[in-house]
């Protein structure tokens, strides 16, 4: 799916996704990716969802986000709840919920000036 361009200024903006993608700015990614409205980190350096581990949520927060929405692939999946309950310590939002809404609602909340990063497994 293509989305129409948003008026975004600098901003990264979700410009498409699809079955094994997302775009960024129409630039194609095909393996785990972090967006904020200022920067792409394309090296998230998780192979799927089921290797999440503390290291790789810290390396989200680090990025000090207001709320991390984590788009988990096709189907919605949550992750461990020690891994949940690390946003929760540090008042960080977090949802998760496929990839497709998380795109959906990363392009909103960065619409609104939100502190939004999104963390998407395709």
């Amino acid at each position: 799916m293509k989305f129409v361009a948003l008026q975004a200024g600098n901003q990264n903006v979700i410009t498409g996704y699809g079955d094994g993608y997302v775009s960024i700015n129409t630039q194609r990614y095909t393996s785990p990716v972090i967006v904020t409205p200022n920067r792409t980190v394309a090296e998230w350096d998780v192979r799927d969802f089921a290797a999440l581990e503390p290291a790789h949520m810290q390396a989200l927060l680090d990025l000090k986000p207001e709320i991390v929405l984590l788009g988990t692939g096709e189907r919605q999946q949550f992750p461990r709840p020690d891994l949940m309950r690390m946003f929760m310590e540090a008042r960080v939002g977090f949802e998760a919920m496929d990839t497709r809404a998380a795109c959906r609602t990363y392009n909103v909340l960065m619409s609104e000036a939100r502190e939004v990063l999104a963390a998407l497994f395709v």
